[in-house]
């Protein structure tokens, strides 16, 4: 139990998606205009990370890695499937994806109108794959690891997109620099943001 709570808690703080390693930053920037839109994305990254990180996982186990086969036969033992790994964990974030757009459009039209092309592009997004490929990297022992990792990574994003949405609403009327309006103040305050969240980095779990 311990050991998803690490888990958990690294991955949205120490490793977070954003400000550890500026992953999803094009739909970060972009939809986080406003704290409402932001919340709408935030929440779909997190439904998705935490489905298809464990999928991920067990696609990985049970069928791409070397040697997973196994479990058909010993004639399959010698069979290695890991090339397949992006395609396939790209076909499972898309297929998750079109699922959620079909959600927010049917529950939330508003929401669906204001994300635009953003919502459909979580398929692309490279805080999604990164998720799945993090996971393989890391070799999570269980599916538990897996998501747990997922959520946390999901929550870490969401934090990071509401927080930079929260903090451009409020200096919309301050006196920001006419070169540094708009994206430019953005990436400054991301940045100092990242470098706060590398104090995460001393926290030993």
């Amino acid at each position: 139990m311990q050991d998803l709570v690490n888990i958990f808690v690294k991955s949205i703080f120490v490793d977070n998606m954003v400000f550890a390693y500026f992953l999803g930053m094009c739909s970060y920037l972009a939809v986080s205009k406003t704290v409402k839109t932001s919340v709408g994305l935030g929440a779909a990254v997190i439904f998705v990370l935490i489905i298809t990180v464990p999928i991920d996982y067990l696609m990985n186990k049970y069928i791409l890695q070397p040697g997973a086969l196994s479990w058909l036969g010993s004639e399959y033992a010698d069979i290695d499937l890991s090339f397949l790994s992006f395609i396939m964990f790209i076909a499972i974030i898309a297929s998750l994806v079109q699922l959620v757009e079909m959600i927010v459009e049917k529950f939330s039209p508003s929401l669906y109108a204001s994300l635009g092309i953003f919502l459909p592009l979580i398929a692309v997004n490279c805080a999604i794959l990164g998720g799945s490929l993090f996971m393989q990297q890391r070799e999570y022992e269980s599916i538990g690891e897996a998501t747990a990792f997922g959520l946390g990574s999901g929550i870490g994003w969401f934090m990071a997109i509401v927080a930079i949405a929260a903090i451009r609403e409020k200096i919309r009327y301050s006196n920001v620099p006419a070169p540094l309006r708009g994206l430019g103040i953005t990436f400054v305050i991301t940045g100092i943001m990242g470098i706060a969240f590398m104090t995460f980095m001393g926290i030993k779990l």
